[in-house]
């Protein structure tokens, strides 16, 4: 019984940050020692990215907010609101990407309605209520009162794999089960101006966006490809405990992320992929090659340069993650969704003379706060019914 993903649907807010002109901002904050500056101008021009975008209307850059709270335009300052306002606009704000995102995939399966969803996993760092988005799910999609709810809170960049990792169980238990994964994250709500490199970083890379999937082992037509959920697994690197973390502050959730992140995965990639590939020796020897398509977190450029040198990947296998990158930065875990999405919808071919073919397989990769890498074996399907 193959358990699949049958659509990726993906939202993002309507306020674009354009990378030369955050920079600029980020840039000129009082406070910032010439240190401070040139990493400003070094992380922001060095991200690999065009282009993010973000909830927070005031960074829009051309209309001043009557009452400012996290940029003033008349001024160029960046604010300082506290954690319980970020909170705040996260609840209103997330609320309707994970609506936005969650009909989206609902209207994109062809025989399914609202009335066929069993369970609902919602996935999210970057804010908490309660009733939570599992709960504003049910409620404006119109799915059952008995729909199932859970919810991975604050797991970090890696977390769409859990919640796939559910979802694929709670179909395996259940053969006419429906599961509607949406993971919503606001990371801007969070950034800050600062000098320490850390935070520099994260203001330089991260970004807002919704994606939601519907996971399911029943027999449906599709005009669309799927993709099927074959395995999974977790590892944890032996160092890293410190490098990558996530914390709550008194103005936002602080993230720590060290410059020594690349170098981590650098040296322990190759065995933290091990579990994954044992499970089909055949794809031990040259997985650069058996496998077609890589779906790698992109955290940040230096990140994505390290896995394609020392997995030898080609730069056709890793376009999906940088165009994703250069488009949307870094949204945590819904950031993987979009990578999954862009090669379920054929961009690019895992070749350069065609397009992904029936029996593609795909390797999923995403890493976190711990040092925790989350990877998954899929393979991408024709369109059923076809």
């Amino acid at each position: 019984m193959a358990v699949s993903v049958r659509t990726i649907q993906t939202a993002i807010p309507a306020t674009v940050l354009r990378q030369p002109q955050v920079r600029d901002v980020f840039a000129s904050q009082p406070g910032l020692t010439r240190l401070g500056t040139r990493l400003v101008s070094a992380s922001f021009d060095g991200s690999g990215i065009d282009t993010r975008y973000t909830v927070i209307d005031e960074l829009t850059l051309d209309t001043q907010a009557e009452h400012p709270e996290f940029f003033d335009l008349a001024s160029g300052r960046l604010l300082a609101p506290s954690t319980k306002v970020r909170n705040e606009l996260y609840i209103e704000r997330a609320s309707a990407l994970y609506v936005e995102a969650g009909r989206k995939a609902l209207d994109a399966v062809e025989g399914l309605t609202a009335a066929d969803i069993t369970h609902v996993v919602t996935v999210s760092c970057t804010g908490f209520f309660a009733p939570g988005p599992d709960y504003v799910l049910v409620r404006q999609l119109g799915l059952a009162p008995s729909t199932l709810r859970y919810h991975v809170g604050f797991m970090g960049c890696y977390a769409a794999f859990p919640a796939l990792r559910m979802a694929k169980s709670f179909c395996e238990a259940e053969p006419d089960a429906v599961v509607l994964v949406v993971s919503v994250e606001l990371c801007t709500l969070h950034v800050r101006s600062s000098n320490e490199p850390d935070q520099i970083v994260a203001s330089s890379v991260f970004a807002d966006g919704a994606a939601a999937a519907i996971v399911t082992a029943r027999e449906l037509p599709s005009s669309s490809p799927a993709l099927d959920l074959d395995a999974f697994e977790s590892v944890l690197t032996p160092v890293g405990e410190g490098d990558m973390a996530w914390k709550i502050g008194d103005e936002g959730f602080e993230m720590i992320l060290s410059s020594y992140v690349p170098k981590i995965i650098d040296q322990h990639i190759s065995g933290a992929l091990e579990p994954l590939l044992a499970r089909e020796t055949a794809l031990v020897a040259a997985p650069h090659e058996s496998i077609g398509h890589w779906a790698i977190h992109p955290g940040g450029r230096s990140i994505l340069d390290k896995v394609e040198a020392k997995l030898q990947l080609s730069e056709a296998q890793l376009a999906p993650s940088r165009g994703v990158l250069r488009e949307y930065g870094n949204m945590s875990s819904a950031t993987i969704l979009f990578v999954l999405k862009a090669i379920m919808d054929g961009w690019p071919p895992a070749v350069d003379d065609g397009e992904p073919s029936s029996g593609d397989r795909v390797c999923a990769m995403a890493f976190g706060p711990g040092l925790t890498v989350e990877t998954g074996l899929m393979t991408l399907r024709p369109a059923l019914g076809a």
